[in-house]
């Protein structure tokens, strides 16, 4: 089958239309991960061994299965116990609780490799445990980290046709859904293919460019 250039020319409106969708599930999943991961990783240092433990517990069972498991049973499972999700939320919750537990390590990597000196300064300056935490430990600890959450964000986004599996109007659904009423699917997947190409690769220059901002958290 030969590439059709009028043919894909006619298609990418309609792959472009749903951009949105996917963008938009990417971002609300990563603020997600974002959200939750910063918790985790406080629970997970805990001076309390039966929290920490059941923390690292839950961070190794999320990320020991497989994220289109997780997806399976937020949408089909859960509406059997009166629970039901439309698929965009799902692949919110589902990106999002997933890299959650990556994000976390990233987060309590980033705490660790504050100096001890730093908690001694803020002792000595009788800050309180919030403000200490807010003031001078979280600024240092994410700010290094960064360039690592930048390469998760792209990650996920190239997650996304994963969620096609659940139903969601996203790009490589979309792109099926053309493929299966014209029988042509090479120019389809192939822009898909392309469009997620123009989307990460400047996200991935700038986070190189971040990495080399901060070189103790490179690689």
């Amino acid at each position: 089958m030969k590439w059709d250039w009028h043919y894909a020319y006619t298609i990418l409106p309609d792959l472009v239309k749903v951009l949105p969708i996917t963008i938009g599930v990417t971002l609300l999943g990563f603020l997600t991960a974002c959200i939750v991961g910063l918790p985790l990783a406080l629970a997970r240092r805990s001076r309390n061994k039966v929290v920490s433990q059941i923390t690292q517990a839950g961070i190794e069972f999320v990320r020991c299965t497989p994220l289109l498991v997780q997806l399976f049973v937020l949408f089909y499972v859960l509406p059997l116990y009166g629970v039901a999700l439309s698929p965009f939320v799902t692949g919110v919750l589902g990106l999002g609780v997933h890299y959650s537990t990556y994000m976390s390590e990233v987060y309590r990597s980033g705490i660790e490799a504050v100096p001890k000196g730093q908690w001694e300064a803020a002792k000595a300056l009788n800050l309180n445990g919030r403000r200490t935490w807010i003031a001078i430990i979280l600024p240092q600890a994410i700010t290094p980290i960064i360039p690592v959450m930048g390469n998760y964000l792209i990650t996920m986004f190239k997650e996304t046709p994963i969620l096609s599996a659940i139903t969601l109007v996203e790009l490589l659904q979309t792109a099926k859904s053309i493929g299966s009423g014209s029988f042509r699917y090479i120019e389809a997947f192939t822009l898909v293919g392309l469009l997620f190409l123009l989307l990460s690769y400047p996200s991935s220059l700038l986070i190189k460019n971040m990495e080399k901002r901060f070189p103790t958290m490179k690689g």
